[in-house]
């Protein structure tokens, strides 16, 4: 008798993904609603039962983490929300996450953390796109005012910085 069984993506499901080219899935697991989380080498693919896949790449996330007590998984994309994965089995979430993490950090080439000068705390963070392109973005909460003079000087220090150290031209 099996300790657990392995569920695949279904080959139907898999064909609804938007796999571009050079992409490929590298674990999937079924979430306790119904819909599969997929990792692929480029994007994080939301599948339901019904209906249209969501595609992230994987650029979109800030972080994310597993409580392994519950199965779930806590996201946090760059714009600010969160969302909530929970794993129908305990393997899947634990292959998927570690696949999670290694994508998210393949994904951020260099970081430098910053204090604002209201005190708030923002990172300045170069990522490399889907497909290879650099850029930069600046993650922190809504409350931060990049139109506010002094806020823009720390960022843009920032932004030379991380570019700065990976060769790239300001």
């Amino acid at each position: 008798m099996a300790l657990f069984s392995r569920h695949r993506l279904p080959a139907t499901d898999r064909t609804r993904l938007d796999l571009r080219p050079g992409d490929t899935v590298l674990v999937s697991t079924e979430l306790s609603d119904g819909r599969w989380a997929v990792a692929s080498r480029r994007a994080l693919h939301l599948v339901p039962p019904e209906g249209p896949v969501v595609r992230h790449p994987w650029s979109d996330v800030d972080h994310g983490s597993l409580d392994p007590a519950t199965r779930t998984m806590s996201l946090r994309w760059v714009w600010g929300e969160s969302e909530r994965l929970t794993f129908a089995e305990v393997p899947g979430s634990f292959a998927f996450s570690q696949t999670f993490r290694e994508r998210v950090q393949q994904s951020v080439v260099h970081a430098v953390s910053v204090t604002l000068p209201r005190g708030q705390r923002a990172r300045v963070v170069l990522r490399r796109d889907e497909v290879g392109t650099m850029f930069t973005q600046v993650l922190g909460d809504a409350s931060i005012d990049l139109s506010d003079p002094a806020v823009a000087a720390v960022v843009d220090a920032a932004e030379d910085e991380v570019r700065d150290a990976v060769g790239l031209p300001r």
